[in-house]
């Protein structure tokens, strides 16, 4: 199969990709936060505790990652902890999780009826589900619709 030479395009204003950036900064530390809450309530739903040695196993990171991280969710009022007792939601905390796990859910149904398979669809949506705009979202979900009633 023969490449297709990539077609040139010109830069966009200075104003404007910056704005892309920070866009993606902005997206980038979002998802760690919905990440975060996101696995604080499936494990309070699961395990009935969210304990900061779980979340590091489960993220893959050390646990002084998971305390600042959580230190930092504390600040923003996402979660709360007690002494001996683990991680608990807000009220802020939980509707991001549920905002944040409907996002998920949308983006692995949209990948599937793309035709992709499970495994890959539930991969490709950790990284969609936080940098997509609302308008793509919205997309995805006429999308759907449209397959739906077909």
């Amino acid at each position: 199969m023969a490449k297709r030479p990539i077609p040139s395009r010109s830069l966009p204003s200075a104003e404007d990709q910056a704005a892309r950036f920070a866009r993606q900064r902005e997206g980038d530390r979002m998802a760690v936060a919905e990440d975060y809450v996101e696995l604080v309530a499936d494990l309070l739903r699961e395990e009935g505790e969210a304990r900061s040695v779980d979340i590091a196993r489960r993220m893959g990171v050390a646990q002084a990652t998971v305390n600042a991280t959580v230190t930092r969710l504390q600040r923003d009022g996402l979660v709360a902890t007690k002494p001996y007792r683990g991680i608990f939601l807000t009220e802020a905390g939980q509707a991001m999780a549920e905002a944040a796990r409907e996002r998920h859910e949308l983006v692995v149904r949209f990948l599937l009826a793309l035709g992709l398979d499970r495994v890959t669809a539930e991969q490709d949506a950790e990284g969609v589900e936080h940098h997509v705009s609302e308008a793509t979202l919205e997309a995805f979900a006429r999308f759907l619709a449209t397959k739906e009633r077909s």
